[in-house]
Order: structure tokens, then C-alpha cells, then sequence
């Protein structure tokens, strides 16, 4: 997949999917469809060399036909108006991963800056939609709003396209038991501790990820040896507390395990961490790269009397994530590749 941030680096045409995507969920997968269609109903001629660079035959459509693209900002716009640091569901090298094994062929991330915050509904249509990324198709969410102040609507979007002949697919909102998909559901039941209706509103677990980092060293001790996982800065961590989950390890495949989010108030910690205890596993993980999938939320962050306490707690943990983990819906591998 091709990513720029530049759209003198774009490949052009365009058939463009618009949005933030914070998430890649289940109602942006709605919104990402449409510019996928062509590809796999055949309309777009396939052709060229994969992205990995070998000689398989690749789903890139071949030279002059649109490029499926989605189109998003970096900083995210509220980031941007606020000054304040906002914490991703799906950080940017992970949003991209998720687009990618949609099928996705180009990730544009416009950087939203003064100059594109000013832009009126048509300036920005003209200036970025048809001049910057010459699209030809258009698919947006029910709710999308552009141009200075969020003035324009999807009626605006419609009418301003269809003077250069451009149609504009709007994806309904996509709901749950009658509740909306949103970033911000799945963010209020990470907060909650709702892991199972995060994952269902994701369609796929909820996942951290990062380099294994040296820690204290405090579980070897207890029996308990943990793998202090080192993820993102802008990375949204759900509700401290413990969690069972699955692990992907680099070369050695899937394991269980449980996780801690928190400041570990039982040895005064200072900072949060994220550490993770495998299952029936001896293996050195340091400067590795770990994907930790969640499954279910075991109970909240406690301070014990005694370091006894606390190991016979983590045992308890264990156990209980043990037997959710043997009846799992979701594995550390599944991927709703369809909304």
C-alpha cells in the first residue's frame, strides 16, 4: 500500500474513501467499501508487481485506472483546533495495517494545518478532492461534515462533486442493537472495561502492540515473569486493570496469556505499564515486537497487603483467563474483512 502525505506524491486518479477512520471499525469498513467494489467485481484491470515487490500478479489496478484510496488527517482535526494530544484507537502504522488487509491500495494522510482548516466547502472539493487527488468516486459516512467550521454537509459534498461529474456514495450509519458504531462507543466500553462490546463494535479484538522493553523484574520472583510491553504514546489504553488475551509472538505464533494496565500500587509504582504474563512460555522476548489481542476484562487494578497476596491474586487471574480464553469468540488473528 502506498502512503504519502504529500499529494504531489499521489498516485492518481482516485477512487476515495473520506474520514478519520480512527478505528477501522465495523461503520468505517461500510464507508471503505464502495472503493473496493470495483476491484473485486472486476471493473479495474489488475496488473503489476505486488507490494512486497515480487512477481505475483497484485490487486494494484494498472496505469490510468483510479487507485482505491483512503483519504484521512494527520493531526487528527480536534487535535489540531484543541492543542491537546488525542489518544488513537488505531495509531497511524496500525490504521495503515488494518487498510491494508482490506485491501486498500493508498493511504492519503492530508496534513491538517491552518491552510486546510480555512478552506471553504468548495475550495476544499476543488482544491484537494479534484485538482490534488483528481478522484472520479467518492464514498463518505452519513455524518461526514468539511471546510472551514465543518460548514459542509453531505448535501453540499453531493452538489459541489456533481458539477465535475463526480458521484458521491453516502454509507448509512452502521448499527448495534440499535446503538450506533462509533470510535467513541468502542473508546466509552474500552474506558468501562466492556472489552467483548469493543471488540464486537471493531469486528476483531482490540489490540496493543510494541517492542518488549526491561522492566523491574518484579514477576520473576513470584513466579509470575512479565513482558513489559512498550506501545505508542498516542496509543488509547483501555481501563487499568487485568485482562486475559492473546499474544502473536514473532516466529512462534499465538499464546495466551494475561495482561495488567496500571501503576502497580502494590510495589508504589509511578508510571502505567503494560505487562504481560504468557502461559507455559520461557522464551526470551526482549527488543521483540509483541501484538497483544484482548479478550476480556478480569477485574480492576488492586493494591495488596503483601507481595503473597498479590501472587496468589495473579494465580486466580490465571486460571479465569485460562477457561475464558478456552472458549474465546474472537482470536488474536480474526479480521471482519467485511462491514
Amino acid at each position: 500500500m502506498w502512503i504519502t502525505s504529500s499529494l504531489a506524491t499521489v498516485q492518481t486518479p482516485t477512487i476515495i474513501a473520506l474520514g478519520n477512520f480512527d478505528g477501522v471499525h465495523r461503520g468505517h469498513q461500510r464507508v471503505i467499501e464502495p472503493i473496493l467494489t470495483p476491484i473485486r467485481d472486476g471493473s479495474l484491470i489488475l496488473a503489476g508487481v505486488s507490494p512486497a515487490g515480487n512477481a505475483e500478479q497484485s490487486a494494484f489496478p494498472a496505469e490510468g485506472c483510479p487507485v482505491p484510496t483512503v483519504v484521512s488527517f494527520c493531526p487528527h482535526p480536534q487535535e489540531f483546533f484543541t492543542g491537546q494530544r488525542r489518544l488513537m484507537l488505531t495509531p497511524i502504522e496500525e490504521k495503515a495495517e488494518y487498510l491494508c488487509s482490506l485491501g486498500v491500495q493508498q493511504f492519503v494522510l492530508l496534513p491538517f494545518d491552518a491552510h486546510l482548516a480555512s478552506l471553504t466547502p468548495q475550495a476544499f472539493v476543488e482544491e484537494i478532492l479534484i485538482q490534488g487527488l483528481q478522484a472520479k468516486q467518492i464514498s463518505v459516512g452519513q455524518d461526514f461534515h468539511f471546510g472551514k467550521q465543518r460548514s459542509g454537509t453531505i448535501t453540499d459534498l453531493q452538489a459541489i462533486a456533481a458539477q465535475y461529474g463526480i458521484p458521491v456514495e453516502v454509507a448509512t450509519l452502521h448499527l448495534q442493537d440499535g446503538e450506533r458504531i462509533s470510535s467513541s462507543a468502542i473508546r466509552a466500553a474500552l474506558n468501562q472495561g466492556q472489552v467483548e462490546q469493543a471488540n464486537q463494535l471493531l469486528g476483531r479484538p482490540y489490540q496493543l502492540r510494541g517492542p518488549i522493553v526491561g522492566g523491574r523484574q518484579l514477576g520473576r520472583t513470584i513466579g509470575f515473569p512479565t513482558a513489559n510491553l512498550q506501545v505508542p504514546a498516542d496509543k488509547f489504553l483501555p481501563r487499568c486493570g487485568v485482562y486475559s488475551v492473546w499474544v502473536t509472538l514473532p516466529e512462534a505464533g499465538q499464546q495466551a496469556g494475561v495482561m495488567n494496565i496500571g501503576y502497580r500500587p502494590t510495589v508504589e509504582g509511578q508510571q502505567i505499564t503494560v505487562e504481560v504474563h504468557l502461559f507455559d512460555w520461557s522464551g526470551d522476548l526482549y527488543g521483540h515486537t509483541l501484538t497483544v489481542s484482548l479478550d476480556g476484562f478480569l477485574r480492576p487494578e488492586q493494591k495488596f497487603a503483601s507481595l503473597d497476596e498479590l501472587k496468589s491474586q495473579i494465580q486466580q487471574d490465571c486460571e479465569q483467563a485460562r477457561t475464558r480464553l478456552a472458549a474465546s469468540q474472537f482470536s488474536a488473528t480474526s479480521f471482519a474483512a467485511s462491514p
